[in-house]
Protein backbone atom coordinates (compact mmCIF):
# COMPACT_ATOMS: atom_id res chain seq x y z
CA UNK A 1 0.00 0.00 0.00
CA UNK A 2 3.00 2.64 -0.32
CA UNK A 3 4.55 4.08 3.06
CA UNK A 4 2.90 2.99 6.34
CA UNK A 5 0.55 5.50 8.33
CA UNK A 6 1.14 6.25 11.99
CA UNK A 7 -1.55 4.41 13.96
CA UNK A 8 -4.05 6.39 15.19
CA UNK A 9 -7.43 5.24 17.17
CA UNK A 10 -11.10 6.52 17.50
CA UNK A 11 -14.24 5.44 19.39
CA UNK A 12 -17.64 5.50 18.47
CA UNK A 13 -20.01 6.53 20.48
CA UNK A 14 -23.85 6.07 20.19
CA UNK A 15 -25.41 7.18 23.07
CA UNK A 16 -25.30 7.95 26.77
CA UNK A 17 -27.91 9.04 29.67
CA UNK A 18 -27.41 12.78 30.04
CA UNK A 19 -25.50 15.68 28.66
CA UNK A 20 -23.08 15.83 31.36
CA UNK A 21 -22.92 12.27 31.43
CA UNK A 22 -21.91 12.68 27.28
CA UNK A 23 -18.94 15.17 28.35
CA UNK A 24 -17.25 13.09 30.82
CA UNK A 25 -17.38 10.14 28.45
CA UNK A 26 -15.28 12.26 25.89
CA UNK A 27 -13.06 13.58 28.15
CA UNK A 28 -12.39 10.27 29.32
CA UNK A 29 -11.66 9.14 25.87
CA UNK A 30 -9.27 11.75 25.32
CA UNK A 31 -7.57 10.80 28.05
CA UNK A 32 -7.36 7.04 27.48
CA UNK A 33 -5.10 8.34 24.43
CA UNK A 34 -7.72 7.81 21.29
CA UNK A 35 -7.57 10.23 18.42
CA UNK A 36 -11.18 10.52 17.52
CA UNK A 37 -14.42 10.00 19.02
CA UNK A 38 -17.15 8.95 16.41
CA UNK A 39 -20.90 9.61 16.28
CA UNK A 40 -23.25 7.52 13.89
CA UNK A 41 -25.75 8.50 12.21
CA UNK A 42 -29.16 6.17 12.74
CA UNK A 43 -32.82 6.86 14.19
CA UNK A 44 -32.97 4.44 16.85
CA UNK A 45 -31.61 5.35 20.48
CA UNK A 46 -28.97 7.25 19.86
CA UNK A 47 -27.44 11.39 20.41
CA UNK A 48 -28.57 13.31 17.16
CA UNK A 49 -24.67 13.48 15.63
CA UNK A 50 -24.23 17.57 15.17
CA UNK A 51 -24.95 18.82 18.80
CA UNK A 52 -23.16 15.89 20.19
CA UNK A 53 -20.16 15.88 18.39
CA UNK A 54 -20.54 20.00 18.93
CA UNK A 55 -20.74 18.96 22.90
CA UNK A 56 -17.74 16.85 22.64
CA UNK A 57 -15.72 19.03 21.40
CA UNK A 58 -16.47 21.86 23.48
CA UNK A 59 -15.79 19.27 26.00
CA UNK A 60 -12.69 18.53 25.06
CA UNK A 61 -8.95 20.16 24.04
CA UNK A 62 -7.33 17.79 21.64
CA UNK A 63 -9.56 15.14 20.68
CA UNK A 64 -11.17 15.34 16.90
CA UNK A 65 -14.54 14.38 16.56
CA UNK A 66 -16.42 12.70 13.52
CA UNK A 67 -19.25 11.35 11.91
CA UNK A 68 -19.13 7.41 11.06
CA UNK A 69 -21.11 8.27 8.83
CA UNK A 70 -23.25 10.88 8.01
CA UNK A 71 -26.58 9.14 5.75
CA UNK A 72 -26.22 11.22 2.87
CA UNK A 73 -30.20 10.34 2.26
CA UNK A 74 -30.61 12.09 5.53
CA UNK A 75 -30.28 15.69 4.92
CA UNK A 76 -29.30 17.90 2.04
CA UNK A 77 -25.53 18.62 1.14
CA UNK A 78 -25.98 21.90 1.33
CA UNK A 79 -27.20 21.86 4.85
CA UNK A 80 -24.50 18.97 5.48
CA UNK A 81 -21.43 21.26 4.20
CA UNK A 82 -22.84 24.53 6.67
CA UNK A 83 -22.77 21.98 9.38
CA UNK A 84 -19.71 20.62 8.48
CA UNK A 85 -18.24 23.85 8.12
CA UNK A 86 -19.82 25.06 11.70
CA UNK A 87 -18.40 21.82 13.53
CA UNK A 88 -14.60 22.39 12.11
CA UNK A 89 -15.29 26.32 13.28
CA UNK A 90 -16.28 25.56 16.63
CA UNK A 91 -13.70 22.83 17.21
CA UNK A 92 -10.93 24.71 16.24
CA UNK A 93 -10.46 22.18 13.43
CA UNK A 94 -10.64 19.14 14.89
CA UNK A 95 -13.91 17.73 12.95
CA UNK A 96 -13.58 14.47 10.24
CA UNK A 97 -16.72 14.63 8.09
CA UNK A 98 -18.01 11.23 7.06
CA UNK A 99 -20.02 10.22 4.50
CA UNK A 100 -22.17 6.89 3.48
CA UNK A 101 -25.08 6.20 0.92
CA UNK A 102 -27.45 4.54 3.35
CA UNK A 103 -27.47 0.90 3.81
CA UNK A 104 -30.22 0.13 6.87
CA UNK A 105 -33.70 -0.23 5.23
CA UNK A 106 -35.35 -0.44 8.53
CA UNK A 107 -34.71 3.02 9.65
CA UNK A 108 -35.93 4.21 6.40
CA UNK A 109 -39.36 2.79 5.87
CA UNK A 110 -39.92 3.72 9.37
CA UNK A 111 -38.89 7.86 8.93
CA UNK A 112 -41.16 6.98 5.67
CA UNK A 113 -37.82 7.88 3.32
CA UNK A 114 -37.74 6.02 0.32
CA UNK A 115 -35.30 3.49 0.28
CA UNK A 116 -34.06 3.21 -3.02
CA UNK A 117 -31.61 0.87 -5.35
CA UNK A 118 -28.07 0.93 -4.20
CA UNK A 119 -26.61 2.55 -7.48
CA UNK A 120 -29.05 5.33 -6.63
CA UNK A 121 -28.21 5.77 -3.27
CA UNK A 122 -24.64 5.90 -4.49
CA UNK A 123 -25.34 8.23 -7.39
CA UNK A 124 -27.04 10.29 -4.92
CA UNK A 125 -23.94 10.72 -2.57
CA UNK A 126 -21.36 11.20 -5.40
CA UNK A 127 -23.48 14.49 -6.82
CA UNK A 128 -23.31 15.24 -2.45
CA UNK A 129 -19.67 15.21 -2.32
CA UNK A 130 -18.71 17.02 -5.10
CA UNK A 131 -21.37 20.07 -3.61
CA UNK A 132 -20.50 19.59 -0.15
CA UNK A 133 -16.72 19.55 -1.60
CA UNK A 134 -16.93 22.48 -3.52
CA UNK A 135 -19.17 24.46 -0.58
CA UNK A 136 -16.22 23.71 2.36
CA UNK A 137 -13.70 25.19 -0.07
CA UNK A 138 -15.84 28.26 -0.16
CA UNK A 139 -16.34 28.13 -3.93
CA UNK A 140 -19.68 29.30 -5.26
CA UNK A 141 -20.91 26.79 -6.49
CA UNK A 142 -23.49 25.52 -9.61
CA UNK A 143 -24.38 21.98 -9.74
CA UNK A 144 -27.13 20.27 -11.97
CA UNK A 145 -27.58 16.78 -11.54
CA UNK A 146 -30.19 13.91 -11.47
CA UNK A 147 -30.39 14.25 -7.52
CA UNK A 148 -29.39 18.21 -6.42
CA UNK A 149 -29.37 21.17 -8.37
CA UNK A 150 -27.50 24.32 -6.78
CA UNK A 151 -27.42 27.70 -8.42
CA UNK A 152 -24.44 29.91 -7.65
CA UNK A 153 -24.30 29.27 -3.72
CA UNK A 154 -21.28 30.12 -1.83
CA UNK A 155 -20.27 28.23 1.09
CA UNK A 156 -19.60 30.09 4.39
CA UNK A 157 -18.48 29.94 6.99
CA UNK A 158 -14.91 28.59 5.89
CA UNK A 159 -14.13 25.63 7.56
CA UNK A 160 -10.56 25.73 10.19
CA UNK A 161 -9.24 22.72 8.00
CA UNK A 162 -8.14 23.91 4.51
CA UNK A 163 -9.66 23.18 1.95
CA UNK A 164 -12.08 21.27 4.22
CA UNK A 165 -11.53 18.68 6.67
CA UNK A 166 -10.83 15.58 6.13
CA UNK A 167 -13.62 13.79 4.54
CA UNK A 168 -14.03 9.71 5.34
CA UNK A 169 -16.45 7.53 3.15
CA UNK A 170 -17.21 4.32 3.91
CA UNK A 171 -18.22 1.23 2.22
CA UNK A 172 -17.69 -2.22 1.62
CA UNK A 173 -18.95 -2.66 -1.86
CA UNK A 174 -16.63 -1.69 -5.64
CA UNK A 175 -18.40 1.69 -6.04
CA UNK A 176 -18.16 2.99 -2.45
CA UNK A 177 -14.43 2.18 -2.48
CA UNK A 178 -13.88 3.68 -6.02
CA UNK A 179 -15.66 6.68 -4.98
CA UNK A 180 -13.45 6.90 -1.65
CA UNK A 181 -10.27 6.43 -3.31
CA UNK A 182 -10.78 8.65 -5.60
CA UNK A 183 -12.15 12.11 -3.34
CA UNK A 184 -11.72 11.26 0.03
CA UNK A 185 -8.71 11.76 2.43
CA UNK A 186 -9.60 8.48 4.54
CA UNK A 187 -11.39 5.62 3.19
CA UNK A 188 -13.40 3.47 5.75
CA UNK A 189 -13.46 -0.05 5.04
CA UNK A 190 -16.40 -1.93 6.41
CA UNK A 191 -18.50 -5.35 5.77
CA UNK A 192 -20.75 -4.90 2.93
CA UNK A 193 -24.11 -4.57 3.51
CA UNK A 194 -27.26 -6.76 2.44
CA UNK A 195 -28.70 -5.76 -1.13
CA UNK A 196 -32.22 -5.72 0.88
CA UNK A 197 -30.87 -3.12 3.12
CA UNK A 198 -31.93 -6.24 6.18
CA UNK A 199 -28.25 -5.53 7.70
CA UNK A 200 -24.44 -6.54 7.45
CA UNK A 201 -23.35 -9.50 4.94
CA UNK A 202 -21.70 -11.88 7.47
CA UNK A 203 -20.00 -13.32 4.50
CA UNK A 204 -18.01 -10.39 3.84
CA UNK A 205 -16.34 -10.52 7.33
CA UNK A 206 -13.46 -12.62 5.76
CA UNK A 207 -9.54 -11.97 4.86
CA UNK A 208 -10.34 -12.57 1.51
CA UNK A 209 -13.18 -10.08 0.98
CA UNK A 210 -10.97 -7.56 2.59
CA UNK A 211 -8.21 -8.49 0.23
CA UNK A 212 -10.64 -7.60 -2.68
CA UNK A 213 -11.56 -4.29 -1.34
CA UNK A 214 -7.84 -3.10 -0.82
CA UNK A 215 -7.63 -4.50 -4.40
CA UNK A 216 -10.41 -1.90 -5.84
CA UNK A 217 -9.01 0.74 -3.59
CA UNK A 218 -5.47 0.21 -5.32
CA UNK A 219 -6.96 0.34 -8.30
CA UNK A 220 -8.68 3.45 -8.29
CA UNK A 221 -6.79 5.60 -6.25
CA UNK A 222 -4.22 6.01 -8.58
CA UNK A 223 -1.59 8.88 -7.63
CA UNK A 224 -3.57 9.29 -4.78
CA UNK A 225 -2.71 5.98 -2.77
CA UNK A 226 0.10 7.01 -0.98
CA UNK A 227 -2.13 9.79 1.03
CA UNK A 228 -4.80 7.86 1.67
CA UNK A 229 -5.28 7.22 4.87
CA UNK A 230 -7.64 3.75 5.49
CA UNK A 231 -9.41 2.82 8.38
CA UNK A 232 -11.81 -0.10 9.84
CA UNK A 233 -14.66 -0.09 12.30
CA UNK A 234 -13.80 -3.26 14.54
CA UNK A 235 -16.98 -5.27 15.09
CA UNK A 236 -15.94 -7.02 18.80
CA UNK A 237 -12.59 -7.12 20.58
CA UNK A 238 -12.16 -9.52 23.35
CA UNK A 239 -8.55 -9.36 25.26
CA UNK A 240 -8.31 -12.48 26.23
CA UNK A 241 -5.70 -15.93 26.75
CA UNK A 242 -8.30 -17.91 25.15
CA UNK A 243 -8.36 -16.73 21.21
CA UNK A 244 -10.45 -20.00 20.38
CA UNK A 245 -13.11 -20.06 23.24
CA UNK A 246 -13.90 -16.51 22.05
CA UNK A 247 -13.91 -16.81 18.57
CA UNK A 248 -16.48 -19.78 19.58
CA UNK A 249 -18.70 -17.08 21.41
CA UNK A 250 -18.44 -14.45 18.78
CA UNK A 251 -18.80 -16.73 15.82
CA UNK A 252 -22.18 -17.67 17.80
CA UNK A 253 -22.88 -13.45 18.71
CA UNK A 254 -22.49 -13.41 14.38
CA UNK A 255 -25.09 -15.54 13.91
CA UNK A 256 -23.29 -19.08 13.33
CA UNK A 257 -20.26 -18.21 11.21
CA UNK A 258 -17.37 -20.56 11.26
CA UNK A 259 -14.67 -19.85 14.11
CA UNK A 260 -11.89 -19.79 11.63
CA UNK A 261 -13.51 -16.88 9.69
CA UNK A 262 -13.87 -15.00 13.10
CA UNK A 263 -10.14 -15.73 13.78
CA UNK A 264 -8.85 -14.25 10.42
CA UNK A 265 -11.34 -11.41 10.40
CA UNK A 266 -10.03 -8.21 9.65
CA UNK A 267 -13.04 -6.52 11.98
CA UNK A 268 -12.43 -8.60 14.96
CA UNK A 269 -9.70 -8.40 17.76
CA UNK A 270 -8.98 -11.57 19.53
CA UNK A 271 -5.97 -12.51 22.29
CA UNK A 272 -3.55 -10.33 25.05
CA UNK A 273 -2.94 -7.61 24.75
CA UNK A 274 0.65 -8.20 23.28
CA UNK A 275 -1.38 -10.78 20.64
CA UNK A 276 -3.47 -8.29 19.43
CA UNK A 277 -0.93 -5.20 19.12
CA UNK A 278 1.04 -7.72 16.37
CA UNK A 279 -2.25 -8.19 14.55
CA UNK A 280 -2.19 -5.06 13.86
CA UNK A 281 0.98 -4.52 12.80
CA UNK A 282 0.61 -7.54 10.31
CA UNK A 283 -2.42 -5.95 9.73
CA UNK A 284 -1.06 -2.62 8.56
CA UNK A 285 1.79 -4.52 6.13
CA UNK A 286 -1.11 -6.70 4.93
CA UNK A 287 -3.37 -4.09 4.08
CA UNK A 288 -2.47 -0.86 5.15
CA UNK A 289 -5.09 -0.21 7.50
CA UNK A 290 -3.74 2.05 9.80
CA UNK A 291 -6.42 3.66 11.59
CA UNK A 292 -8.69 1.38 13.53
CA UNK A 293 -12.13 2.42 15.82
CA UNK A 294 -14.06 0.32 18.11
CA UNK A 295 -16.86 0.49 19.79
CA UNK A 296 -17.64 2.30 23.31
CA UNK A 297 -18.45 -1.07 24.95
CA UNK A 298 -14.07 -1.97 23.92
CA UNK A 299 -13.09 1.25 24.51
CA UNK A 300 -11.28 1.12 28.45
CA UNK A 301 -10.36 -3.09 27.34
CA UNK A 302 -8.62 -1.58 23.91
CA UNK A 303 -6.96 1.36 25.80
CA UNK A 304 -3.41 -0.88 26.51
CA UNK A 305 -2.84 -1.51 22.66
CA UNK A 306 -3.88 2.44 22.00
CA UNK A 307 -0.86 3.03 24.49
CA UNK A 308 1.28 0.92 22.69
CA UNK A 309 0.58 1.85 19.16
CA UNK A 310 -0.31 5.57 19.55
CA UNK A 311 1.60 7.30 16.61
CA UNK A 312 4.30 4.12 15.74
Amino acid sequence: MGPRHRFRFGVTVPTVSSGPAWAERARLIEGLGYATLHVPDHFREQLAPVPALTAAALATTRLRVGSLVFCNDFRHPVVLAKEAATLDVVSGGRFELGLGAGWLREEYDQAGIPFDAPGARVDRLVEAVAIAKGLLAGERVTFKGRYYAIAGLEGRPLPVQRPHPPIVIGGGGRRMLTLAAREASIVGLVPGARRDGGGLDRADFTAAAMRQKIAWVREAAGDRLDSLELHTLIQAVVVTSDRQAAADQLATRFGGIARDVVLESPYVLLGTAAEICETLRQRRDQYGISYITVFDRDAEAFAPIVASLTST
